[in-house]
């Protein structure tokens, strides 16, 4: 990864293989969030900018340099695994920038890495395996009827700033498996690990073309890839205003859109999954690490505890004890656990989130506030405590809306309908878990939830192999899995009629 002299100087935009700067020469400070400095100067694209990537990757894909759809489908895979080697070899450095750049610990940002590897890696051995084509039984031997899976084109795809680099992998390995071109656009506020991955498809020995990157805001380059008439398909990760945004803008050239627009994730805890002492603590753990994670910034949080009224108070308890406890701090230093959140903006969404939900009548248990600063912990920094708010109800706004922070819900039930009826209810559907010693109540249960992943007895795990996706306002399509290679991909029925006839149905 070059340093922020070097970055500057060649510029962030890459375009049909060359780094440049903006056409307007604008730039933008990237602030760490841990002390809001900034320690990185990048380019400030925009439509023109966006313009232009798409123009290359039009070139590319439609028999430019490189000819990347027609590759052999052993090539694409061999050089997703190569990216995936070098993300291996340079996991340190991507891990620290991850964690800078969006404030997480050095632990998460190491391990998203780890995830990015992975899909590279799975998304290779899925593509190399396929069999060329699905044969249909036209019912004689003189027709050979084949289904086969094309490149959907130039694909858009604009990643969130939470995730950065791991999003960005989610959209960027099936697309190029599938041997599409495309130009990414990653959040303004963290897009240095993207950068980086070009870098690395670079020196993979990608074609000039197929990876192009426009660094800027929403506003403009996003909104100018959703609408370009050679775009073929976007792909976005965000928030669900700026979702709906992106699907109108697609509309009118009837591109295919995939959206991810983040949940309100129940995590259902039954009194029995509590009658042991090992029960009670691992379901306590797993209720901290769902809500507060990369400080609760994780479009799969599990924000709304629903508890049994039996067990709540003690569970609550524990909760509201152990969260005090979570040591905040800069994410590069020794034995922090949480980080700031992203941006002083963040901050103050969460912090009017909680201000009135104590309003509305939830009783704070933990956090509430900012901390009190330390060498760890900067004042200057976007830190926030995590929070407890119990005795909430589904008229609240904090527990209807996604907050995005380090803000954990307490709602309760008597019966097994009662939690799942307070579980479903919600505009999304992201995700859920159901906590049981009961192994029926545990498929009855996951059974019924509206969410697009249902963890039993555990929280946050996901598998490359497995589709994700939502139900609701979580968003249309599918990452991960078959599925997500499906996303990037056309489908074409090919009939072939080896003894054409005439077929005199009319006269003449």
């Amino acid at each position: 990864m070059a340093d922020s002299t070097e970055l500057q100087a060649r510029g962030t935009i890459h375009v049909g293989g060359e780094w440049r700067s903006a056409v307007s020469g604008a730039t933008r400070e990237i602030l760490d969030p841990a002390d809001a400095t900034p320690f990185v100067v990048v380019a400030e694209g925009d439509e023109k900018d966006t313009d232009l990537a798409v123009e290359a990757a039009r070139r590319a894909f439609d028999g430019g340099q490189g000819e990347w759809p027609l590759t052999p489908v052993a090539e694409r895979a061999a050089l997703l695994r190569r990216v995936a080697d070098l993300l291996v070899r340079d996991r340190e450095e991507l891990g620290l920038l991850e964690s800078r750049d969006a404030g997480k610990t050095l632990e998460e940002g190491r391990v998203d890495i780890d995830c990015v590897a992975d899909a590279f890696r799975y998304f290779a051995d899925l593509v190399a395996a396929e069999a060329p084509g699905r044969v249909v039984d036209a019912g004689s031997p003189d027709i050979h009827s084949v289904v086969v899976h094309e490149p959907v084109g130039v694909c858009a795809l604009i990643t969130p700033w939470n995730y950065p680099l791991l999003q960005a992998s989610w959209k960027i390995a099936p697309a190029l498996a599938a041997g599409n071109t495309f130009v990414v656009k990653p959040s303004e506020i963290t897009p240095l690990t993207t950068i980086a991955l070009i870098e690395l498809l670079v020196e993979a020995g990608l074609p000039a073309g197929v990876a192009n990157i426009v660094t800027g805001p929403g506003h403009s380059v996003g909104a100018r890839l959703s609408e370009h008439p050679d775009v073929d398909l976007v792909s976005f990760t965000g928030g669900l205003i700026s979702g709906t945004k992106v699907a109108q803008a697609a509309a009118p050239t009837v591109k295919k859109v995939a959206l991810e627009l983040g949940g309100k994730n129940p995590n259902v805890v039954f009194a029995d999954a509590c009658a042991t002492d090992e029960g009670f603590d691992t379901a306590v753990d797993q209720a901290l690490n769902a809500a507060f994670i990369h400080s609760g910034q994780v479009c799969s949080a599990g924000a709304r505890l629903i508890v049994e009224e039996s067990v709540r108070e003690r569970f609550v308890a524990e909760l509201a004890r152990r969260a005090r406890r979570i040591r905040l701090g800069r994410g590069t230093a020794e034995g922090v656990e949480c980080g700031p959140l992203v941006s002083e903006q963040q901050r103050a969404k969460v912090e009017a989130y909680v201000e009135s939900a104590l309003k509305e009548g939830a009783v704070l248990r933990s956090g509430g506030k900012r901390p009190e600063p330390s060498e760890e912990r900067p004042e200057s920094g976007y830190f926030y405590e995590p929070t407890l708010l119990d005795r909430c109800h589904r008229d609240m706004r904090v527990v209807r809306e996604e907050v995005f922070g380090p803000v954990l819900t307490v709602e309760t039930f008597r019966t097994e309908d009662e939690a799942v009826a307070l579980a479903n209810d919600t505009e999304y559907g992201l995700a859920g878990a159901v906590w049981t010693a009961d192994a029926g109540r545990a498929r009855r249960v996951a059974g019924r939830l509206r969410h697009g992943t249902v963890w039993i007895n555990d929280f946050h795990p996901y598998l490359p192999q497995a589709e994700w996706g939502g139900f609701g306002k979580s968003g249309v399509g599918r990452e991960l899995g078959p599925a997500g290679l499906a996303e990037y991909r056309e489908t074409k029925h090919v009939y072939q009629n080896l003894a054409p006839k005439p077929v005199r149905w009319f006269a003449g």
